[in-house]
């Protein structure tokens, strides 16, 4: 006979409420972003700046409660939690980046590929099978991606000068983000999500600065409001954002997901209307809601354990 499993203890604020907050808060992301290019921050650098503010914050609580945690592991632990930080940061780099260049609809929506990759990557290297419905999943959300790329070409304004770049950067940052993820489930089997999230931020920011010093990018001299943007975009979507997240998927069923995937594009889309009266074009809206309902095939196949 199986043994009954031990209830989960009740958290005092709703799961459910802990995604909206965090998809609210990540959703900002993008605003933060363009306020800060717009007072004269370079991308690499609010993408350092960014990752080093939520490292910081996250150092005191890391040395009190999970110092030995961080202090017993191994070498090469040690490597891999940097690669995964490199990947990181090439990922901010690179989304921070194309938002520069294209609408925040389409560097939200292309940047939410990730899973995609993500699953190309355990095909590949985890010898992980793909079922019929993540790969379905998979070939809707490309078409979807194609739609937007396309329908952007030509839709050159001042908040999208260059939307071909744009969209690669975004695609970009998609790609770098799955080694991040691949590697990620290696070490969370081994680490409390505070010693994880503690190295894996502080390898990312360090990274970050090292590309700052070699390409003479400036970190200081800029509109002080800068700044507060940029602590801004740690505090929320880095630190409120991603931890509501991992705190509320603990006590809800793994299809959920789906929900934070899904759910930042929309809110950064509307956002973006309400702040920086950008639209959607009936192209990027027709690739969006092929690339969000392939991604979300994908993870809930991938989630639901559909053979």
């Amino acid at each position: 006979m199986h043994q009954a499993a031990a209830p989960i203890a009740r958290p005092h604020i709703p799961p459910a409420l802990g995604i909206s907050i965090g998809i609210v808060a990540i959703s900002t992301a993008s605003i933060f972003v363009r306020f800060a290019q717009a007072d004269g921050a370079p991308s690499l650098t609010i993408a350092a700046l960014r990752l080093s503010f939520a490292a910081l914050a996250l150092l005191p609580l890391a040395l009190t409660r999970c110092r030995a945690e961080l202090v017993a592991l191994s070498a090469r632990e040690l490597g891999v939690g940097l690669i995964g930080g490199a990947f990181l940061g090439a990922h901010f780099a690179m989304w921070i980046s194309s938002l520069q260049y294209t609408s925040v609809a389409s560097s939200v929506i292309l940047v939410t590929l990730s899973p995609l990759f993500v699953a190309v990557g355990s095909a590949v290297f985890l010898r992980e099978r793909l079922n019929r419905r993540t790969v379905i999943g998979m070939i809707v959300a490309i078409l979807g991606g194609i739609v937007i790329a396309g329908g952007d070409i030509n839709q050159i304004s001042v908040s999208a000068p260059d939307p071909l770049l744009g969209n690669l950067l975004a695609l970009g940052g998609a790609i770098c983000i799955a080694p991040h993820f691949l590697i990620g489930r290696r070490l969370r089997r081994k680490m409390s999500l505070l010693a994880y999230i503690s190295l894996v931020y502080g390898a990312a920011a360090l990274v970050l600065l090292l590309a700052v010093a070699a390409t003479g990018t400036p970190l200081t001299g800029f509109n002080p409001q800068s700044y507060l943007w940029v602590a801004l975009l740690a505090l929320l979507p880095q630190l409120v954002g991603h931890t509501s997240f991992n705190w509320s998927l603990g006590y809800l069923p793994a299809t959920y997901a789906t929900i934070p995937v899904l759910g930042e594009p929309i809110g950064s889309v509307i956002l973006a209307f309400i702040f920086l009266g950008e639209g959607v074009t009936p192209l990027t809206l027709i690739g969006g809601v092929f690339t969000l309902g392939g991604i979300a095939m994908m993870m809930v196949s991938r989630t639901s354990g559909d053979k």
